[in-house]
């Protein structure tokens, strides 16, 4: 184990180094100022290689072994028919997993770090009009709906295809009714649920499942949930927003 954690360090240090270049050299040599506090950035630095290397560590000894181990678990024959039925599977079966998907999809959102630091900057920007556990709670319940819905069609088999069309849809939909302020910070709360916390354990969930369903392969079937986690937080985000909005107006006019 501890040649495994060198050996993370070393290749995060070679993954680290070319953006700390980079961000110096334009200092230095586009701007041309020098880096205030340089002790402290770099510290900074060394932090993020240590901090890096024990994540992906982790993610290796702890995340992505019990996404798959709970993906087999909740899909096994004794679970799934504890009566000893040997009735063919459907969809209804695999509530748990439909549960768990949820559960895990809400969580780990929750605790995504890129998201916390987003919402803290929306809140700030906005002079305190976007709540920061509101944005939170709203991306929250977007992965745990997408992910959810992404296992319901690993189960079936239904092509993923249809989902993202449908999906993208409601959101070009939404685009033009939401509140336009709202629009570019549901784009982009899309793309930071796909993150440090959430990504390992969506895919190791996706695999297994995919694994264990019969007929499905895992590389059609079994990745895919990232792009579902992605896509509904931008739909329930602009939800949020239309729902704070109607209500506003409704007090307005009530006023």
């Amino acid at each position: 184990m501890f040649n495994e954690l060198i050996g993370t360090l070393l290749l995060t240090a070679r993954d680290v180094i070319p953006i700390a270049v980079i961000l110096f050299g334009f200092q230095l040599g586009v701007l041309k100022r020098p880096v205030t506090q340089w002790r402290k950035v770099l510290l900074g630095f060394v932090y993020v290689i240590i901090g890096l290397t024990f994540f992906l560590v982790g993610l290796q000894l702890a995340l992505f072994p019990i996404g798959e181990s709970m993906a087999n678990q909740l899909t096994t024959s004794e679970f799934l028919h504890p009566d000893g039925s040997k009735a063919p599977f459907i969809w209804q079966d695999y509530f748990w997993v439909y549960v768990f998907a949820a559960a895990i999809g809400f969580s780990t959102t929750i605790a995504e770090p890129s998201l916390i630091a987003v919402a803290i900057k929306a809140n700030q920007v906005s002079a305190g009009t976007i709540g920061i556990q509101g944005l939170r709670i709203s991306v929250a319940l977007g992965v745990a709906i997408g992910i959810t819905l992404g296992c319901f069609r690993i189960v079936v088999g239904d092509p993923i295809h249809y989902y993202i069309m449908a999906g993208y849809v409601i959101v070009v939909i939404q685009t033009f009714y939401a509140p336009k302020m709202i629009v570019p910070l549901a784009y982009d709360s899309g793309g930071v649920t796909t993150s440090t916390v959430t990504v390992p354990l969506v895919a190791a969930l996706g695999l297994g499942l995919a694994t264990n369903v019969e007929g499905r392969n895992p590389l059609i079937d079994g990745f895919g949930l990232i792009t579902f986690a992605s896509l509904f937080p931008m739909i329930t985000v602009m939800g949020y927003a239309q729902i704070v909005d109607y209500l506003s107006k409704r007090k307005a006019i009530k006023e």
